[in-house]
């Protein structure tokens, strides 16, 4: 796992909850990749790289985590 994140659920800036289920590494690039679920009835799948997962978005003249960590 990597030491920047950790497992649990986590709230899309755009309003979304997640639960991260790992970090994976791409088969060919070696590319951290974050595994996460949505809970909504779905449950989809996704895949997202490390880098963009932590990074933050500009919301109006704040910048704030794409992803926020909630308990």
């Amino acid at each position: 796992m990597s030491p920047k994140l950790k497992l649990g659920s986590y709230r899309h800036f755009k309003g979304g909850k997640y639960k991260v289920l790992g970090v994976a590494k791409h088969s060919e690039t070696l590319e951290e990749l974050v595994i996460y679920q949505s809970k909504d009835r779905q449950k989809k799948l996704w895949a997202r790289p490390l880098s963009n997962f932590l990074e933050k978005v500009r919301i109006g003249n704040k910048r704030e985590p794409r992803f926020k960590r909630i308990k």
